[in-house]
Protein backbone atom coordinates (compact mmCIF):
# COMPACT_ATOMS: atom_id res chain seq x y z
CA UNK A 1 0.00 0.00 0.00
CA UNK A 2 1.07 3.56 -0.67
CA UNK A 3 1.32 6.18 2.05
CA UNK A 4 -1.87 7.90 0.82
CA UNK A 5 -3.77 4.62 0.94
CA UNK A 6 -2.61 3.92 4.48
CA UNK A 7 -3.62 7.44 5.53
CA UNK A 8 -7.02 7.08 3.85
CA UNK A 9 -7.67 3.82 5.72
CA UNK A 10 -6.46 5.34 8.98
CA UNK A 11 -8.74 8.35 8.60
CA UNK A 12 -11.81 6.21 7.86
CA UNK A 13 -10.97 3.93 10.81
CA UNK A 14 -10.50 6.88 13.17
CA UNK A 15 -13.76 8.43 11.99
CA UNK A 16 -15.67 5.17 12.54
CA UNK A 17 -14.14 4.83 16.01
CA UNK A 18 -15.30 8.36 16.85
CA UNK A 19 -18.82 7.52 15.66
CA UNK A 20 -18.86 4.37 17.80
CA UNK A 21 -17.60 6.14 20.93
CA UNK A 22 -20.32 8.75 20.34
CA UNK A 23 -18.82 11.42 22.59
CA UNK A 24 -19.15 14.11 19.94
CA UNK A 25 -21.99 14.92 17.60
CA UNK A 26 -21.73 13.14 14.26
CA UNK A 27 -21.56 16.32 12.17
CA UNK A 28 -18.59 17.55 14.21
CA UNK A 29 -16.87 14.20 13.74
CA UNK A 30 -17.42 14.39 9.98
CA UNK A 31 -16.13 17.98 9.79
CA UNK A 32 -13.03 17.09 11.81
CA UNK A 33 -12.43 14.12 9.49
CA UNK A 34 -12.70 16.44 6.49
CA UNK A 35 -10.22 18.96 7.89
CA UNK A 36 -7.77 16.23 8.87
CA UNK A 37 -8.09 14.59 5.46
CA UNK A 38 -7.17 17.87 3.80
CA UNK A 39 -4.32 18.37 6.26
CA UNK A 40 -2.74 14.97 5.56
CA UNK A 41 -3.27 15.33 1.82
CA UNK A 42 -5.74 12.55 1.02
CA UNK A 43 -8.41 15.12 0.06
CA UNK A 44 -7.24 17.93 -2.25
CA UNK A 45 -7.97 21.38 -0.77
CA UNK A 46 -9.90 22.40 -3.88
CA UNK A 47 -12.24 19.40 -3.39
CA UNK A 48 -12.77 19.92 0.35
CA UNK A 49 -16.22 21.49 0.03
CA UNK A 50 -17.41 19.70 -3.09
CA UNK A 51 -19.86 17.75 -0.95
CA UNK A 52 -21.90 20.87 -0.21
CA UNK A 53 -22.80 21.13 -3.90
CA UNK A 54 -23.60 17.44 -4.20
CA UNK A 55 -27.12 16.48 -5.26
CA UNK A 56 -27.42 14.14 -2.27
CA UNK A 57 -27.40 17.04 0.17
CA UNK A 58 -30.05 18.90 -1.84
CA UNK A 59 -32.29 15.84 -2.09
CA UNK A 60 -32.13 14.92 1.59
CA UNK A 61 -32.73 18.50 2.76
CA UNK A 62 -35.60 19.02 0.32
CA UNK A 63 -37.21 15.70 1.26
CA UNK A 64 -37.27 16.74 4.93
CA UNK A 65 -39.12 19.97 4.06
CA UNK A 66 -41.61 18.04 1.90
CA UNK A 67 -42.13 15.55 4.74
CA UNK A 68 -42.80 18.40 7.14
CA UNK A 69 -45.47 19.77 4.82
CA UNK A 70 -47.25 16.43 4.61
CA UNK A 71 -46.97 15.92 8.38
CA UNK A 72 -48.43 19.38 9.15
CA UNK A 73 -51.40 18.78 6.86
CA UNK A 74 -52.78 16.05 9.14
CA UNK A 75 -54.09 14.22 6.08
CA UNK A 76 -52.83 10.80 7.21
CA UNK A 77 -54.55 11.03 10.58
CA UNK A 78 -57.78 12.18 8.93
CA UNK A 79 -57.66 9.35 6.39
CA UNK A 80 -57.17 6.69 9.05
CA UNK A 81 -60.05 8.01 11.14
CA UNK A 82 -62.31 8.17 8.10
CA UNK A 83 -61.53 4.76 6.60
CA UNK A 84 -60.52 2.79 9.70
CA UNK A 85 -62.52 4.37 12.54
CA UNK A 86 -63.07 1.23 14.61
CA UNK A 87 -59.69 -0.49 14.74
CA UNK A 88 -59.35 -1.92 18.24
CA UNK A 89 -57.08 -4.97 18.15
CA UNK A 90 -53.34 -4.40 18.59
CA UNK A 91 -52.56 -6.72 15.67
CA UNK A 92 -54.82 -4.93 13.20
CA UNK A 93 -53.68 -1.52 14.38
CA UNK A 94 -50.03 -2.52 14.03
CA UNK A 95 -50.64 -3.99 10.57
CA UNK A 96 -52.24 -0.74 9.42
CA UNK A 97 -49.42 1.37 10.88
CA UNK A 98 -46.70 -0.78 9.30
CA UNK A 99 -48.30 -0.76 5.86
CA UNK A 100 -48.91 2.99 5.90
CA UNK A 101 -45.39 3.76 7.18
CA UNK A 102 -43.78 1.44 4.61
CA UNK A 103 -45.77 2.91 1.70
CA UNK A 104 -45.15 6.49 2.79
CA UNK A 105 -41.43 5.76 3.24
CA UNK A 106 -41.20 4.77 -0.41
CA UNK A 107 -42.09 8.31 -1.44
CA UNK A 108 -40.94 10.60 1.35
CA UNK A 109 -37.98 10.51 3.72
CA UNK A 110 -38.48 7.46 5.97
CA UNK A 111 -37.93 9.45 9.16
CA UNK A 112 -40.60 11.89 7.92
CA UNK A 113 -43.03 9.02 7.31
CA UNK A 114 -42.34 7.67 10.78
CA UNK A 115 -42.81 11.11 12.35
CA UNK A 116 -46.17 11.49 10.59
CA UNK A 117 -47.50 8.22 12.01
CA UNK A 118 -46.05 8.24 15.54
CA UNK A 119 -48.89 10.39 16.94
CA UNK A 120 -51.39 7.93 15.47
CA UNK A 121 -49.56 5.04 17.17
CA UNK A 122 -49.69 6.88 20.48
CA UNK A 123 -53.44 7.39 20.06
CA UNK A 124 -53.88 3.68 19.37
CA UNK A 125 -51.81 2.84 22.46
CA UNK A 126 -54.00 5.07 24.65
CA UNK A 127 -57.17 3.52 23.23
CA UNK A 128 -56.10 -0.09 23.72
CA UNK A 129 -54.22 0.47 26.98
CA UNK A 130 -51.01 -1.22 25.79
CA UNK A 131 -47.51 0.29 25.94
CA UNK A 132 -46.60 2.32 22.88
CA UNK A 133 -43.40 0.24 22.68
CA UNK A 134 -45.53 -2.45 21.00
CA UNK A 135 -45.87 -0.16 18.00
CA UNK A 136 -42.87 2.14 17.70
CA UNK A 137 -39.88 -0.14 17.01
CA UNK A 138 -41.78 -2.24 14.44
CA UNK A 139 -42.83 1.04 12.80
CA UNK A 140 -39.21 2.24 12.69
CA UNK A 141 -38.14 -1.01 11.04
CA UNK A 142 -41.06 -0.80 8.59
CA UNK A 143 -39.95 2.73 7.67
CA UNK A 144 -36.47 1.38 6.86
CA UNK A 145 -37.93 -1.45 4.77
CA UNK A 146 -40.31 0.89 2.93
CA UNK A 147 -37.44 3.18 2.01
CA UNK A 148 -35.87 0.36 0.00
CA UNK A 149 -38.67 0.43 -2.57
CA UNK A 150 -37.83 3.56 -4.59
CA UNK A 151 -34.86 5.69 -5.58
CA UNK A 152 -35.89 8.52 -3.25
CA UNK A 153 -37.09 6.35 -0.38
CA UNK A 154 -33.78 6.49 1.47
CA UNK A 155 -30.39 8.15 1.10
CA UNK A 156 -28.46 4.92 0.23
CA UNK A 157 -30.59 4.41 -2.87
CA UNK A 158 -29.81 7.92 -4.04
CA UNK A 159 -26.09 7.45 -3.43
CA UNK A 160 -25.80 4.10 -5.25
CA UNK A 161 -27.69 5.60 -8.18
CA UNK A 162 -25.06 8.28 -8.43
CA UNK A 163 -22.23 5.74 -8.12
CA UNK A 164 -23.70 3.65 -10.93
CA UNK A 165 -24.05 6.75 -13.11
CA UNK A 166 -20.38 7.60 -12.52
CA UNK A 167 -19.39 4.03 -13.42
CA UNK A 168 -21.65 3.27 -16.39
CA UNK A 169 -23.09 6.62 -17.41
CA UNK A 170 -26.59 5.43 -16.47
CA UNK A 171 -28.24 5.94 -13.08
CA UNK A 172 -30.76 3.64 -11.49
CA UNK A 173 -34.28 4.85 -12.23
CA UNK A 174 -37.05 5.66 -9.79
CA UNK A 175 -38.53 2.17 -9.61
CA UNK A 176 -35.49 -0.01 -10.32
CA UNK A 177 -35.43 -0.63 -6.57
CA UNK A 178 -39.07 -1.73 -6.38
CA UNK A 179 -38.93 -5.46 -7.29
CA UNK A 180 -36.46 -6.44 -4.57
CA UNK A 181 -37.30 -3.61 -2.15
CA UNK A 182 -41.03 -4.30 -2.40
CA UNK A 183 -40.51 -7.99 -1.72
CA UNK A 184 -38.37 -7.23 1.34
CA UNK A 185 -40.93 -4.71 2.61
CA UNK A 186 -43.80 -7.20 2.33
CA UNK A 187 -41.94 -10.09 3.95
CA UNK A 188 -40.39 -7.84 6.60
CA UNK A 189 -43.73 -6.29 7.56
CA UNK A 190 -45.32 -9.75 7.82
CA UNK A 191 -42.50 -10.81 10.14
CA UNK A 192 -43.02 -7.71 12.30
CA UNK A 193 -46.78 -8.25 12.47
CA UNK A 194 -46.50 -11.86 13.61
CA UNK A 195 -43.33 -11.68 15.71
CA UNK A 196 -43.44 -8.23 17.31
CA UNK A 197 -44.10 -9.94 20.65
CA UNK A 198 -40.39 -10.84 20.74
CA UNK A 199 -40.06 -7.33 22.14
CA UNK A 200 -40.70 -6.90 25.87
CA UNK A 201 -43.20 -4.24 26.90
CA UNK A 202 -41.40 -1.05 27.88
CA UNK A 203 -42.60 2.10 29.61
CA UNK A 204 -40.93 5.42 29.07
CA UNK A 205 -38.83 6.27 32.13
CA UNK A 206 -38.14 9.93 31.47
CA UNK A 207 -39.71 12.73 29.51
CA UNK A 208 -38.18 15.38 27.36
CA UNK A 209 -38.03 18.89 28.86
CA UNK A 210 -40.70 20.05 26.45
CA UNK A 211 -43.03 17.26 27.55
CA UNK A 212 -42.54 18.18 31.18
CA UNK A 213 -44.10 21.51 30.29
CA UNK A 214 -46.95 20.06 28.23
CA UNK A 215 -50.30 21.37 29.31
CA UNK A 216 -52.74 18.52 29.97
CA UNK A 217 -55.91 20.47 29.28
CA UNK A 218 -56.79 23.71 27.52
CA UNK A 219 -60.18 25.39 27.27
CA UNK A 220 -61.10 26.52 23.78
CA UNK A 221 -64.09 28.37 22.33
CA UNK A 222 -65.15 27.25 18.84
CA UNK A 223 -68.02 28.44 16.66
CA UNK A 224 -69.81 26.30 14.06
CA UNK A 225 -69.73 28.26 10.75
CA UNK A 226 -72.02 27.75 7.78
CA UNK A 227 -69.40 25.82 5.76
CA UNK A 228 -68.80 23.33 8.58
CA UNK A 229 -70.04 19.74 8.08
CA UNK A 230 -71.53 19.80 11.61
CA UNK A 231 -74.83 21.78 11.41
CA UNK A 232 -77.68 19.32 11.81
CA UNK A 233 -75.47 16.72 13.47
CA UNK A 234 -75.25 15.79 17.16
CA UNK A 235 -72.68 17.32 19.48
CA UNK A 236 -71.02 13.89 19.80
CA UNK A 237 -69.88 14.20 16.16
CA UNK A 238 -68.05 17.43 16.98
CA UNK A 239 -65.90 15.91 19.74
CA UNK A 240 -65.45 12.51 18.04
CA UNK A 241 -62.10 13.38 16.35
CA UNK A 242 -60.70 14.03 19.83
CA UNK A 243 -60.77 10.28 20.59
CA UNK A 244 -62.17 10.81 24.07
CA UNK A 245 -59.58 13.47 24.95
CA UNK A 246 -61.92 16.42 24.27
CA UNK A 247 -64.99 17.24 26.36
CA UNK A 248 -67.69 19.80 25.54
CA UNK A 249 -68.54 21.82 28.66
CA UNK A 250 -71.11 24.30 27.36
CA UNK A 251 -73.03 25.15 24.18
CA UNK A 252 -73.91 28.81 23.63
CA UNK A 253 -76.74 29.59 21.18
CA UNK A 254 -77.26 33.32 21.03
CA UNK A 255 -77.89 34.34 24.64
CA UNK A 256 -78.91 30.82 25.67
CA UNK A 257 -76.56 28.53 27.57
CA UNK A 258 -77.32 24.87 26.82
CA UNK A 259 -76.25 21.68 28.54
CA UNK A 260 -73.75 19.72 26.40
CA UNK A 261 -75.79 16.55 25.91
CA UNK A 262 -74.24 14.24 23.27
CA UNK A 263 -77.45 14.15 21.21
CA UNK A 264 -77.85 17.95 21.11
CA UNK A 265 -78.31 18.95 17.46
CA UNK A 266 -75.84 21.61 16.39
CA UNK A 267 -76.84 24.69 14.42
CA UNK A 268 -74.88 27.25 12.42
CA UNK A 269 -73.57 29.93 14.76
CA UNK A 270 -73.47 27.72 17.86
CA UNK A 271 -70.43 28.33 20.07
CA UNK A 272 -69.11 25.30 21.90
CA UNK A 273 -66.73 25.50 24.86
CA UNK A 274 -64.44 22.48 24.66
CA UNK A 275 -61.62 21.23 26.86
CA UNK A 276 -58.75 18.91 25.96
CA UNK A 277 -55.06 18.67 25.12
CA UNK A 278 -53.78 20.87 22.26
CA UNK A 279 -53.34 18.04 19.73
CA UNK A 280 -56.83 16.67 20.32
CA UNK A 281 -58.36 20.16 20.21
CA UNK A 282 -56.57 20.78 16.93
CA UNK A 283 -58.11 17.65 15.42
CA UNK A 284 -61.60 18.67 16.54
CA UNK A 285 -61.23 22.23 15.23
CA UNK A 286 -59.60 21.34 11.91
CA UNK A 287 -61.83 18.38 11.01
CA UNK A 288 -64.99 20.23 12.03
CA UNK A 289 -63.85 23.41 10.21
CA UNK A 290 -64.68 25.35 13.37
CA UNK A 291 -63.93 29.04 13.84
CA UNK A 292 -61.79 30.07 16.80
CA UNK A 293 -62.39 33.36 18.67
CA UNK A 294 -60.85 36.62 17.55
CA UNK A 295 -60.65 38.67 14.39
CA UNK A 296 -59.57 37.33 11.01
CA UNK A 297 -55.84 38.01 10.83
CA UNK A 298 -55.48 37.66 7.07
CA UNK A 299 -57.57 39.56 4.57
CA UNK A 300 -59.55 37.55 2.04
CA UNK A 301 -57.28 36.29 -0.69
CA UNK A 302 -54.13 37.03 1.33
CA UNK A 303 -51.68 34.38 2.53
CA UNK A 304 -52.22 32.87 5.96
CA UNK A 305 -48.84 31.10 5.99
CA UNK A 306 -47.27 33.60 8.39
CA UNK A 307 -49.90 33.08 11.08
CA UNK A 308 -48.74 30.87 13.95
CA UNK A 309 -49.66 29.95 17.51
CA UNK A 310 -47.54 30.06 20.67
CA UNK A 311 -47.97 29.15 24.33
CA UNK A 312 -47.17 31.66 27.07
CA UNK A 313 -47.65 32.06 30.82
CA UNK A 314 -49.18 35.15 32.43
CA UNK A 315 -46.40 36.16 34.82
CA UNK A 316 -46.77 37.89 38.19
CA UNK A 317 -45.76 41.23 36.69
CA UNK A 318 -47.76 40.89 33.48
CA UNK A 319 -50.05 43.72 32.47
CA UNK A 320 -52.63 41.14 31.36
CA UNK A 321 -53.41 39.99 34.92
CA UNK A 322 -56.93 41.06 35.86
CA UNK A 323 -57.87 42.05 32.30
CA UNK A 324 -59.74 40.16 29.61
CA UNK A 325 -59.00 39.91 25.91
CA UNK A 326 -62.10 42.01 25.24
CA UNK A 327 -60.92 44.72 27.68
CA UNK A 328 -57.67 45.02 25.76
CA UNK A 329 -59.22 44.53 22.30
CA UNK A 330 -56.32 42.21 21.58
CA UNK A 331 -57.44 41.32 18.07
CA UNK A 332 -57.84 44.89 16.87
CA UNK A 333 -55.18 46.76 18.84
CA UNK A 334 -52.45 44.12 18.75
CA UNK A 335 -53.40 41.79 15.83
CA UNK A 336 -53.30 38.83 18.23
CA UNK A 337 -56.09 36.39 19.12
CA UNK A 338 -56.50 34.54 22.42
CA UNK A 339 -57.65 31.08 21.28
CA UNK A 340 -57.14 28.79 24.31
CA UNK A 341 -56.49 28.99 28.03
CA UNK A 342 -55.44 26.62 30.79
CA UNK A 343 -55.99 27.46 34.45
CA UNK A 344 -54.68 24.92 36.94
CA UNK A 345 -57.39 23.14 38.90
CA UNK A 346 -60.31 24.88 37.17
CA UNK A 347 -62.68 24.01 34.34
CA UNK A 348 -63.41 27.04 32.19
CA UNK A 349 -67.11 27.61 31.48
CA UNK A 350 -67.05 31.22 30.23
CA UNK A 351 -66.25 32.83 26.89
CA UNK A 352 -62.50 33.28 26.67
CA UNK A 353 -62.75 36.89 25.57
CA UNK A 354 -64.76 37.83 28.66
CA UNK A 355 -62.68 35.91 31.20
CA UNK A 356 -60.24 38.04 33.29
CA UNK A 357 -56.78 36.51 33.09
CA UNK A 358 -54.94 35.50 36.25
CA UNK A 359 -51.30 35.07 37.19
CA UNK A 360 -50.20 31.54 36.22
CA UNK A 361 -52.70 31.15 33.38
CA UNK A 362 -51.22 29.42 30.33
CA UNK A 363 -52.61 30.89 27.13
CA UNK A 364 -52.36 30.11 23.43
CA UNK A 365 -51.99 33.22 21.28
CA UNK A 366 -52.47 33.33 17.52
CA UNK A 367 -50.91 35.89 15.20
CA UNK A 368 -47.98 36.72 12.98
CA UNK A 369 -44.49 36.37 14.41
CA UNK A 370 -43.75 40.11 14.83
CA UNK A 371 -47.09 40.75 16.58
CA UNK A 372 -46.62 37.77 18.89
CA UNK A 373 -43.08 38.82 19.77
CA UNK A 374 -44.27 42.34 20.61
CA UNK A 375 -47.15 40.94 22.67
CA UNK A 376 -44.85 38.72 24.74
CA UNK A 377 -42.43 41.58 25.38
CA UNK A 378 -44.91 44.39 25.98
CA UNK A 379 -47.18 42.47 28.35
CA UNK A 380 -44.54 40.60 30.34
CA UNK A 381 -45.51 37.10 29.21
CA UNK A 382 -43.25 34.07 29.60
CA UNK A 383 -43.14 31.92 26.44
CA UNK A 384 -43.09 28.18 27.09
CA UNK A 385 -40.45 25.75 25.80
CA UNK A 386 -40.26 25.90 22.04
CA UNK A 387 -42.60 23.37 20.47
CA UNK A 388 -45.02 23.54 17.59
CA UNK A 389 -48.63 24.40 18.41
CA UNK A 390 -50.85 23.62 15.43
CA UNK A 391 -54.10 24.76 17.06
CA UNK A 392 -55.28 27.82 15.20
CA UNK A 393 -52.86 27.49 12.28
CA UNK A 394 -54.19 27.39 8.74
CA UNK A 395 -53.58 24.17 6.79
CA UNK A 396 -54.81 22.89 3.43
CA UNK A 397 -54.31 19.14 3.17
CA UNK A 398 -54.74 18.92 -0.61
CA UNK A 399 -51.80 21.21 -1.38
CA UNK A 400 -49.00 19.12 0.19
CA UNK A 401 -50.37 15.98 -1.45
CA UNK A 402 -50.57 17.68 -4.85
CA UNK A 403 -47.01 18.99 -4.52
CA UNK A 404 -45.68 15.58 -3.50
CA UNK A 405 -47.55 13.88 -6.37
CA UNK A 406 -46.17 16.39 -8.88
CA UNK A 407 -42.61 15.84 -7.66
CA UNK A 408 -43.05 12.07 -7.81
CA UNK A 409 -44.47 12.25 -11.33
CA UNK A 410 -41.68 14.51 -12.58
CA UNK A 411 -39.10 12.09 -11.20
CA UNK A 412 -40.83 8.90 -12.33
CA UNK A 413 -41.30 10.08 -15.93
CA UNK A 414 -37.84 11.58 -16.22
CA UNK A 415 -39.09 15.15 -16.59
CA UNK A 416 -36.54 16.43 -14.07
CA UNK A 417 -33.75 15.00 -11.90
CA UNK A 418 -34.63 13.97 -8.36
CA UNK A 419 -32.70 16.89 -6.90
CA UNK A 420 -34.52 19.47 -9.04
CA UNK A 421 -37.94 17.86 -8.50
CA UNK A 422 -37.70 17.77 -4.73
CA UNK A 423 -36.03 21.15 -4.38
CA UNK A 424 -38.93 22.60 -6.38
CA UNK A 425 -41.40 20.65 -4.22
CA UNK A 426 -39.81 22.01 -1.03
CA UNK A 427 -39.99 25.55 -2.44
CA UNK A 428 -43.65 25.01 -3.38
CA UNK A 429 -44.43 23.84 0.17
CA UNK A 430 -43.23 27.22 1.42
CA UNK A 431 -44.79 29.35 -1.33
CA UNK A 432 -48.21 27.73 -0.88
CA UNK A 433 -48.05 27.91 2.92
CA UNK A 434 -47.84 24.17 3.64
CA UNK A 435 -44.69 24.88 5.65
CA UNK A 436 -44.38 28.34 7.24
CA UNK A 437 -41.31 30.21 6.05
CA UNK A 438 -40.12 30.55 9.62
CA UNK A 439 -40.21 26.77 10.11
CA UNK A 440 -38.27 25.77 6.99
CA UNK A 441 -34.90 25.59 8.69
CA UNK A 442 -36.43 23.76 11.65
CA UNK A 443 -37.60 21.08 9.20
CA UNK A 444 -34.18 20.71 7.59
CA UNK A 445 -31.91 18.49 9.67
CA UNK A 446 -28.79 20.67 9.54
CA UNK A 447 -26.40 18.26 11.30
CA UNK A 448 -27.28 15.43 8.90
CA UNK A 449 -26.76 17.65 5.85
CA UNK A 450 -23.41 18.93 7.14
CA UNK A 451 -22.31 15.39 7.92
CA UNK A 452 -23.22 14.22 4.43
CA UNK A 453 -21.45 17.14 2.77
CA UNK A 454 -18.30 16.61 4.86
CA UNK A 455 -18.22 12.84 4.39
CA UNK A 456 -18.55 12.85 0.60
CA UNK A 457 -14.95 13.97 -0.13
CA UNK A 458 -13.58 11.95 2.84
CA UNK A 459 -15.16 8.71 1.67
CA UNK A 460 -14.19 9.44 -1.93
CA UNK A 461 -10.54 9.42 -0.80
CA UNK A 462 -10.76 5.62 -0.72
CA UNK A 463 -11.43 5.69 -4.44
CA UNK A 464 -9.04 8.47 -5.44
CA UNK A 465 -6.12 6.90 -3.57
CA UNK A 466 -6.88 3.40 -4.85
CA UNK A 467 -7.64 2.12 -1.34
CA UNK A 468 -11.04 0.78 -2.40
CA UNK A 469 -9.37 -1.40 -5.03
CA UNK A 470 -7.18 -2.93 -2.32
CA UNK A 471 -10.20 -3.74 -0.11
CA UNK A 472 -11.96 -5.17 -3.15
CA UNK A 473 -8.90 -7.33 -3.76
CA UNK A 474 -9.00 -8.56 -0.15
CA UNK A 475 -12.70 -9.36 -0.43
CA UNK A 476 -12.00 -11.00 -3.79
CA UNK A 477 -9.40 -13.22 -2.13
CA UNK A 478 -11.88 -14.17 0.59
CA UNK A 479 -14.51 -14.84 -2.07
CA UNK A 480 -12.21 -17.04 -4.18
CA UNK A 481 -14.13 -20.17 -4.94
CA UNK A 482 -17.40 -18.67 -3.72
CA UNK A 483 -20.48 -18.84 -5.89
CA UNK A 484 -21.98 -15.54 -7.08
CA UNK A 485 -24.56 -16.00 -4.32
CA UNK A 486 -21.82 -16.20 -1.70
CA UNK A 487 -19.96 -13.19 -3.09
CA UNK A 488 -23.14 -11.11 -3.12
CA UNK A 489 -24.01 -12.19 0.42
CA UNK A 490 -20.51 -11.20 1.56
CA UNK A 491 -21.02 -7.61 0.32
CA UNK A 492 -24.51 -7.41 1.82
CA UNK A 493 -23.38 -8.68 5.23
CA UNK A 494 -20.35 -6.36 5.21
CA UNK A 495 -22.60 -3.35 4.54
CA UNK A 496 -24.98 -4.47 7.29
CA UNK A 497 -22.07 -4.83 9.70
CA UNK A 498 -20.76 -1.33 8.95
CA UNK A 499 -24.02 0.65 8.93
CA UNK A 500 -24.71 0.49 12.72
CA UNK A 501 -21.52 2.50 13.24
CA UNK A 502 -21.91 4.95 10.35
CA UNK A 503 -24.86 6.88 9.00
CA UNK A 504 -26.49 4.79 6.27
CA UNK A 505 -25.59 7.28 3.53
CA UNK A 506 -22.02 7.36 4.83
CA UNK A 507 -21.93 3.56 4.69
CA UNK A 508 -22.81 3.64 1.00
CA UNK A 509 -20.26 6.37 0.36
CA UNK A 510 -17.59 4.11 1.88
CA UNK A 511 -18.85 0.71 0.66
CA UNK A 512 -20.18 1.65 -2.78
CA UNK A 513 -16.81 2.11 -4.51
CA UNK A 514 -15.50 -0.99 -2.72
CA UNK A 515 -18.43 -3.09 -3.93
CA UNK A 516 -18.01 -1.82 -7.50
CA UNK A 517 -14.29 -2.65 -7.48
CA UNK A 518 -15.08 -6.02 -5.88
CA UNK A 519 -17.51 -6.87 -8.69
CA UNK A 520 -14.97 -5.81 -11.33
CA UNK A 521 -12.28 -7.97 -9.68
CA UNK A 522 -14.55 -11.03 -9.92
CA UNK A 523 -15.61 -10.06 -13.48
CA UNK A 524 -19.24 -9.54 -12.41
CA UNK A 525 -21.69 -6.82 -13.40
CA UNK A 526 -21.83 -4.20 -10.58
CA UNK A 527 -25.60 -3.54 -10.33
CA UNK A 528 -26.49 -6.38 -7.96
CA UNK A 529 -23.55 -5.53 -5.70
CA UNK A 530 -24.47 -1.85 -5.56
CA UNK A 531 -28.05 -2.84 -4.76
CA UNK A 532 -26.74 -5.14 -2.01
CA UNK A 533 -24.82 -2.22 -0.49
CA UNK A 534 -27.95 -0.05 -0.54
CA UNK A 535 -30.03 -2.79 1.10
CA UNK A 536 -27.38 -3.50 3.73
CA UNK A 537 -26.96 0.19 4.52
CA UNK A 538 -30.73 0.74 4.65
CA UNK A 539 -31.42 -2.19 6.98
CA UNK A 540 -29.91 -1.19 10.30
CA UNK A 541 -32.06 -3.12 12.75
CA UNK A 542 -29.38 -3.79 15.37
CA UNK A 543 -28.73 -0.51 17.18
CA UNK A 544 -30.52 2.71 18.10
CA UNK A 545 -27.69 4.85 16.74
CA UNK A 546 -27.23 3.66 13.17
CA UNK A 547 -30.34 5.32 11.76
CA UNK A 548 -32.45 8.29 12.81
CA UNK A 549 -35.66 6.22 12.74
CA UNK A 550 -34.27 3.91 15.42
CA UNK A 551 -33.08 6.85 17.49
CA UNK A 552 -36.41 8.65 17.13
CA UNK A 553 -38.41 5.85 18.79
CA UNK A 554 -35.95 4.95 21.55
CA UNK A 555 -37.08 7.62 24.03
CA UNK A 556 -40.86 7.52 23.43
CA UNK A 557 -40.80 3.71 23.44
CA UNK A 558 -38.62 3.42 26.54
CA UNK A 559 -36.41 0.93 24.71
CA UNK A 560 -33.04 -0.35 25.86
CA UNK A 561 -30.04 -0.86 23.59
CA UNK A 562 -30.46 -4.63 23.84
CA UNK A 563 -34.07 -4.50 22.58
CA UNK A 564 -32.96 -3.63 19.05
CA UNK A 565 -31.01 -6.81 18.24
CA UNK A 566 -33.70 -8.88 19.96
CA UNK A 567 -36.14 -8.00 17.20
CA UNK A 568 -33.64 -6.78 14.60
CA UNK A 569 -31.27 -9.75 14.39
CA UNK A 570 -33.82 -12.29 13.13
CA UNK A 571 -35.17 -9.64 10.77
CA UNK A 572 -31.63 -9.05 9.43
CA UNK A 573 -31.18 -12.78 8.76
CA UNK A 574 -34.52 -12.79 6.95
CA UNK A 575 -33.42 -9.85 4.77
CA UNK A 576 -30.21 -11.66 3.82
CA UNK A 577 -32.02 -14.91 2.98
CA UNK A 578 -34.58 -13.15 0.78
CA UNK A 579 -32.55 -10.39 -0.88
CA UNK A 580 -29.59 -12.42 -2.22
CA UNK A 581 -31.59 -14.75 -4.50
CA UNK A 582 -33.98 -11.91 -5.37
CA UNK A 583 -31.08 -9.67 -6.47
CA UNK A 584 -29.61 -12.50 -8.54
CA UNK A 585 -32.92 -12.90 -10.36
CA UNK A 586 -33.59 -9.20 -10.98
CA UNK A 587 -29.96 -8.11 -11.56
CA UNK A 588 -27.96 -11.01 -13.04
CA UNK A 589 -24.24 -10.68 -12.30
CA UNK A 590 -23.09 -12.05 -15.65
Amino acid sequence: MTTDQILAFAMIAAMMAAFIVDRFRYDLVACCALVMSVAIGVVPAKEAFSGFSNDIVIIVGSALVVSAGVARSGIVDVAIKRFFPDLRGVGTQLALLLVVVAVLSAFIKNIGALAIMMPVAMQFARKTGVPVSRYLMPMAFAALLGGLMTQIGTSPNIVVSQIREEMTGQSFTMFDFTPVGGLLAVIGCLFLIFFHRILPDRVRQTSAPQEAMDIASYACEATVPADSPLPGKPLSDLVKPGDGEVVATTVLRGHKRMAPFPDLTLKTGDTVLITGNPAALDRVVSQGKLKLPGAQLAEDGKSTSGIMSIEAVVSRDSRLAGLSARDLALSYNHAVNLIALSRHGQRIGERLGELPLETGDVIVLQGRAPALAAMVQDFGLLPLAEREVLLGTHRRAAIPLAILAAAMAATAFGLAPVSVSFFTAALAMVLFGAVPAGDVYKSVDGPILVMLAALIPVSDSLRTTGASDIVAGWLGTVATGMSPYGALALILITAMAVTPFLNNAATVLVMGPIAASFATTLDFRPEAFLMAVAIGAGCDFLTPIGHQCNTLVMGPGGYRFSDYPRLGLPLSFLVILVSVPALMMVWPVS
